[in-house]
């Protein structure tokens, strides 16, 4: 993770001492958690592969068939290798003792778990992949790839998340605001039709298992327990993001649906190493990314949201132009976020570095738009830009600088999802999801470290 530069004294919040913030930025009470989320399960996709290994973490392995029948329980077993038949053959186990009675077909469903003596302290856990998580696997075999689903308890997954998406060194006030917007995302985010709720990337939420919880994101959980983001008594679309450059974006200018309670307000991330960025590009590189245009002779901005987000632009080449969206320009370009501005280097101007990684983060306001740039051929770009991710929702190095500046979680929720109330997911509700129609496939979080 790169180093994180002193948060500078904030003194005001857009323009309003701190000591006043909390008539902006009510705070809606918190219920008393009668009925805790304990026992609600969540899916977690974490692998996709040819093969996996799975071992013992605490306790011994036990395997069951897809219907949950106990099939065999290994003492003292160094993990099994799972992997497709030949043909249509089903899973294969390898590593099972010789004396091991091996049932005549393990089909294409198997439950591994870690049982532990109810004498024993402490609960199991199962290391796939040399990485260590609560709960139970679920391996399905389709099309020949093995499928890796965690099933565990809710309040059991979310302090790895919140490990897993702000440092657990942060103020508590920040991991408390992230786990609640976690807990919120995932229970919203629950598909009983599917095979699993959540991956454990950015196109859900980062979840490393048992190496990401800490004791201050287990506190930041518990403190916590059961509260979630509603709004008009729905869950919300509690999607985050690193870093904004300064204003957060709406919903509706980055995916299809504009939610009331995702709308641009000011942000407080200037702590973030994202938050000024700049990146170069050579005429050759850029020929390799715009093969249909011979490259970029030209940027032209056409049209940009509220907050300076790139909504379209006009890449002009040697063998003719092309009109990119923001996003597509972000992906084509590998770029923290579409606040981007684009500067040509000319025939005096220094030739691009081998590395993106000297140049400076100190850079100046971005320019508006302007159309007008030089048709004369650069030999390279330099794009300067603000922030990380989609910008949309919380920003986690702004909650951390508010955090830091002794702002409670609950206003931090507040600030970033305007509108949303702070409440408890009543038992009632937690055999059925809660959901509004998704905006957009991966919009989820992004983790606070670029």
């Amino acid at each position: 993770m790169a180093m994180r530069r002193p948060f500078p004294p904030l003194g005001l919040l857009a323009g309003i001492p701190l000591a006043l913030a909390p008539a902006l930025l009510p705070q809606h009470a918190v219920r008393a958690a009668s009925a805790p989320t304990a026992g609600t399960v969540v899916r977690v996709l974490l692998l996709e592969a040819g093969d996996v290994r799975v071992e013992p973490f605490r306790g011994r392995l036990g395997l069951r068939d897809g219907s949950g029948r106990l099939l065999l329980e290994l003492a003292d077993s160094k993990g099994v290798r799972l992997l497709p038949g030949a043909g249509d053959g089903g899973l294969v186990v390898e590593g099972l003792p010789a004396a091991a009675a091996v049932p005549p077909s393990w089909g294409r469903s198997l439950w591994i778990e870690a049982v532990v003596d109810p004498a024993d302290a402490g609960e199991g856990a199962l290391v796939l992949q040399k990485r260590a998580y609560r709960g139970r696997l679920q391996v399905l075999l389709e099309a020949g790839r093995l499928r890796v689903i965690n099933h565990l308890d809710l309040e059991a997954y979310l302090p790895s998340v919140v490990g897993s998406e702000m440092p657990a060194s942060w103020p508590q006030q920040a991991l408390r605001a992230q786990a609640v917007a976690a807990r919120t995302y995932a229970l919203r985010e629950r598909r009983p039709s599917d095979p699993f709720d959540l991956r454990a990337t950015v196109a859900s939420q980062m979840y490393r298992g048992l190496e990401a919880e800490t004791p201050s994101t287990r506190e930041a959980v518990q403190a916590t327990r059961a509260q979630v983001l509603t709004y008009g008594g729905e869950l919300i679309q509690a999607v985050f993001h690193s870093s904004s450059g300064s204003a957060t974006e709406d919903s509706g200018a980055v995916w299809s649906r504009q939610l009331p309670y995702l709308v641009s307000v000011p942000d407080f991330d200037r702590s973030s190493p994202v938050s000024d960025w700049a990146l170069r590009f050579s005429s050759t590189q850029l020929r390799q990314l715009f093969p249909d245009t011979g490259g970029v002779s030209r940027f032209e901005l056409l049209s940009v949201s509220a907050s300076g987000r790139v909504r379209q632009v006009r890449v002009e080449g040697p063998l003719g132009q092309r009109l990119i969206s923001g996003a597509d320009l972000r992906r084509i370009l590998g770029l923290r976020s579409t606040q981007v501005r684009f500067e040509p280097l000319g025939q005096g101007a220094e030739a691009p570095p081998a590395s993106n990684s000297a140049i400076t983060a100190s850079l100046p306001p971005l320019p508006p738009v302007d159309g007008a740039l030089p048709l004369r051929p650069p030999i390279g770009w330099l794009l300067r830009g603000r922030g990380f991710g989609h910008g949309v929702g919380m920003s986690q190095w702004g909650a951390y600088g508010l955090a830091s500046q002794g702002m409670d979680y609950a206003r931090i929720l507040q600030h970033y999802y305007r509108g949303a109330s702070l409440t408890t997911f009543p038992e009632s509700a937690q055999a059925a999801p809660v959901r509004l129609a998704a905006m957009a496939a991966g919009a989820g979080g992004s983790a606070a470290s670029p």
